[in-house]
């Protein structure tokens, strides 16, 4: 049966002896009333309200605006007519809207509500309040109404006579509603002097210091709450908890809001860590890198090489990965201090990014003088060895020649010698003076030696200088004493014969070739350096030319050797008797025979010397194409590498998910790739030992193939991280996968040289336009006037025009909340509002209020707020 108010009766005049006659109109009547409340208590937002539930929701216009209000959302744009088709469209707008939230309407249509019916009416402001009110009510993920049974439990669990249960029989008494409102504010109510066997003055009281105190309409009394009482409970909860409900809300929104800061101080505290380790060990490091002292010895030298590529191969490459990673956690740190809308951090004096690639540039110039420095000391050290051989073998050869010599030219022999005795005493004193002419070259060439060893600051110059004085001292000597014994040899020459032009002859020709054959044993003997296979070659071709002029040599041996014969012969036929050896020179037909000898055995050494060096320069050849034919591949391997990380990140292929898997794919294959750079390594190490210095096959080094490496890996880790934050904004800001297409497609059509000319044209593709609009704009995404714009910047901009972030002013209302509205928060309200750590947190850098109200142990949340998001100083 249908029960209608009588007619002519308003909601008004509806008394009380209509509600007792009629018990469902009764029902209908609270519920009127209620919901009528209710939905007032949110279009008042709006400027508004409704006096009749059934009728002021016929047209759609107001149930639409009650929508958009709380649910924060904006419906379809409302038809204005006022025709009949023109509300059922708008009532269907509205219920579309309850559906989308997976709201079910039974048997609820937009005819029912637009002819002014009342239960269907109410049945769906009931469905509203149930899925908006009611079911947003959540704790610890329970249901709604669960949720709001456990969230009274634990407020009323402290007192005394409280025990709910449920939401009829727990709440008669009136003590659970006292209860609630003494927990959040205790001066309103003495709990103390209810008593639980006065159920009216009990609740009377709690719902009318709600109502005076706490804004909360008085929608039933204790007469009526046996009637519709689960809902005016529920309603009256859920108004109380919504209350209470903004000062948890504000608290969990400070919650949020220091957690983000501690997480943001935490990682600026690792980036400074992080930042002050690296600078140390470049600080550490350079210094050694620095120091030029010079080793004395070859393998000294090579012990320093050995420990530079141990530096590059072990200590280097984790610390390329350290700042790799620290730029990564600056620029991940920055994303996410404007995504929480946080000033830009700034490191410390000195631990800038840019001071970090500015140091490491440092360490990187360092590292290239110091590898060039080690291979210029290797060769100098070995320019050295040679030298010191050289002078060595020089110097012994000519001791060894000088040996007697002081002694043969100051004996007395001419004073007790016959005239051909004299004679042939000055005949081999000229031939001496020939020999000591020819030998005046070998002096000056020691001399020459010593010399070139003390300008390369060759470490053993001292003994080599005294070596060098001592021959030098012995040469002079000579030279006076075969001046004085030439005089004394003439002042007697009349006196004397001349002596045997045959011995004469042969000892002016023996002495010039007997000087060659030294001067070819010391040549043979000699050491040599080179350092390509041409070089080698023409060694081999100065020896071949040697080789042909040795027929010639023998035939002048020959010749010399007969000379002596020819003494021997005549002296045998004319029965003379020889009286020992050639009085005109020491060199006699065996020693020349000897050394004849010797050269004939040191040809085919010095041809084994050179042939094994042609060997070994091959080898060395070898290497250079081995690592040539590697470089050359792996050169341009990289710049591919580079340009295609440069096209991926232009190109949109896929959600941004799709696109990090396939960059991160694509980094695997390039570390895959690693062992062909490792073995480049292998190959440039065995061309370093075989002291290598140059390579005509290819203009790579590894320097620079290592340089390309660590610039690709940067790149690609560089780009990850760039879709790494864009996914970070997008899911911060709530940005659909089509929203970011449309940026980055904007973006990328407009991305020619970055600058504001195309920039501006982007803007005004996307509906932006005037100057000031844009001067607003480019002082967002280009605060320092660089002319250029980022892609991170302009989702940044983009994210930031179209979703809300917290704001300072978010923050002090949220405080003021909390405060009770006052101008100042004390300790004891934030430790009773906040976590321990949190309310510890804020106590510790909140600033004493010096308001006209303050109170000792007041606190200045304002000025807290506002340093939150650099707007003052913390």
């Amino acid at each position: 049966t249908n029960h209608r108010r009588p007619a002519g009766l308003s909601l008004n005049t509806y008394t009380e002896r209509e509600r007792e006659r009629e018990p469902l109109c009764e029902q209908i009547y609270f519920w009127r009333l209620t919901f009528t409340a209710w939905c007032n208590s949110h279009l008042r937002k709006a400027g508004t309200q409704i006096e009749n539930i059934e009728e002021d929701f016929r047209d759609g216009l107001k149930l639409m605006l009650l929508l958009e209000v709380i649910s924060g959302e904006r419906l379809p744009k409302p038809e204005r007519g006022k025709m009949r088709v023109h509300k059922i469209n708008n009532v269907n707008k509205a219920l579309d809207f309850i559906a989308s939230k997976g709201v079910k309407l039974v048997s609820i249509g937009a005819e029912e509500i637009v002819d002014g019916n009342a239960k269907m009416t109410l049945g769906m402001i009931w469905t509203i309040i149930l899925r908006f009110a009611i079911q947003d009510i959540s704790v610890e993920e329970t249901s709604a109404k669960e949720g709001l049974l456990l969230w009274c439990q634990r407020k009323t669990a402290p007192y005394k006579n409280v025990n709910v249960q449920n939401f009829h029989i727990s709440w008669k008494d009136g003590l659970a509603f006292n209860a609630l409102i003494h927990r959040h504010r205790p001066e309103l109510i003495d709990y103390d002097k209810l008593r639980k066997d006065d159920p009216v003055t009990n609740l009377n009281n709690a719902f009318e210091v709600a109502e005076r105190y706490l804004d909360i309409p008085k929608m039933l009394d204790a007469e009526g709450m046996n009637s519709s009482l689960v809902f005016c409970v529920h309603r009256y909860l859920c108004l109380h908890m919504k209350l209470v409900g903004c000062a948890e809300t504000a608290a969990n929104r400070i919650c949020k809001v220091l957690a983000v800061n501690q997480e943001n101080e935490h990682l600026m505290e690792d980036y400074e860590k992080l930042a002050s380790d690296l600078l140390e060990w470049i600080r550490r490091t350079i210094p050694w890198l620095e120091n030029r002292a010079p080793e004395k010895t070859m393998t000294e030298m090579q012990q320093k090489l050995e420990d530079f590529r141990d530096y590059r191969r072990v200590h280097k490459p984790p610390k390329v990965q350290e700042k790799c990673q620290l730029e990564i956690n600056f620029n991940t740190l920055q994303t996410k201090l404007r995504l929480s809308n946080r000033p830009a951090f700034m490191p410390s004096e000195g631990r800038m990014v840019s001071d970090i690639n500015g140091a490491w540039h440092k360490l990187e110039g360092a590292e290239k003088g110091y590898e060039e420095w080690l291979l210029n000391e290797i060769r100098r050290l070995e320019r050295l060895d040679h030298l010191a051989e050289k002078f060595r073998q020089k110097a012994a050869i000519h001791e060894s020649w000088t040996d007697g010599k002081e002694a043969m030219l100051t004996q007395k022999d001419y004073e007790t010698a016959t005239l051909s005795e004299i004679k042939a005493l000055l005949k081999k004193h000229e031939a001496f003076e020939s020999d000591l002419a020819a030998h005046q070259d070998r002096v000056e060439q020691i001399a020459a030696i010593a010399q070139e060893l003390n300008e390369l600051d060759y470490y053993d110059s001292p003994s080599v200088n005294a070596r060098c004085q001592k021959i030098c001292e012995q040469w002079d000597a000579l030279g006076s004493l075969t001046q004085s014994r030439r005089e004394s040899l003439e002042r007697t020459e009349k006196q004397l014969e001349s002596i045997d032009e045959l011995y004469l002859e042969y000892a002016k020709r023996a002495a010039p070739f007997n000087n060659w054959m030294e001067g070819a044993m010391e040549d043979l003997q000699d050491m040599f350096i080179v350092h390509n296979i041409e070089e080698i070659q023409g060694l081999i071709t100065a020896h071949d030319q040697f080789k042909s002029t040795l027929p010639e040599a023998n035939k002048e041996r020959e010749s010399i050797q007969a000379i002596q014969a020819e003494v021997q012969k005549i002296a045998q036929y004319n029965g003379i008797k020889l009286a020992g050896n050639n009085p005109y020179t020491t060199i006699t037909p065996q020693s020349i025979d000897k050394k004849w000898e010797k050269v004939q055995q040191l040809v085919p050494q010095r041809d084994q010397a050179l042939q094994e060096e042609l060997a070994r320069q091959q080898s060395n050849d070898h290497l250079r194409r081995q690592f040539a034919n590697q470089a050359n591949m792996i050169g341009p391997w990289i710049q591919n590498k580079m340009e295609e990380i440069g096209r991926i990140s232009i190109e949109m292929n896929g959600t941004l998910e799709d696109q990090l898997t396939h960059l991160r794919q694509y980094e695997q294959s390039i570390i895959e790739y690693k062992p062909n750079i490792d073995q480049l390594e292998g190959d440039h190490q065995l061309i370093q030992e075989a002291l290598i210095f140059d390579n005509k096959y290819t203009a790579y080094t590894m320097e620079h193939l290592r340089v390309g490496w660590e610039q690709l890996l940067t790149t690609i880790a560089r780009t990850i991280n760039e879709i790494e934050n864009q996914i970070l904004t997008r899911d911060a800001k709530g940005i659909s996968q089509e929203q970011l297409h449309e940026y980055r497609t904007s973006f990328n059509h407009f991305d020619k040289v970055r600058n504001s000319f195309e920039f501006k044209a982007c803007l005004i593709s996307l509906g932006y336009d005037g100057d000031a609009e844009f001067a607003r704009i480019m002082g967002i995404v280009d605060p320092n006037n660089s002319g250029a714009v980022t892609f991170q910047a302009f989702i940044d901009f983009m994210s930031r025009e179209t979703t809300d972030t917290d704001t300072a002013d978010q923050v002090i209302a949220s405080f003021k909340i909390l405060a009770g509205d006052k101008n100042y928060i004390t300790a004891e309200e934030l430790r009773r509002e906040l976590p321990p750590d949190q309310a510890e947190y804020c106590i510790a850098r909140m600033a004493p209020y010096t308001g006209p109200d303050a109170v000792p142990g007041a606190l200045d949340y304002m000025s807290f707020s506002t340093a939150l998001y650099g707007e003052s100083d913390l």
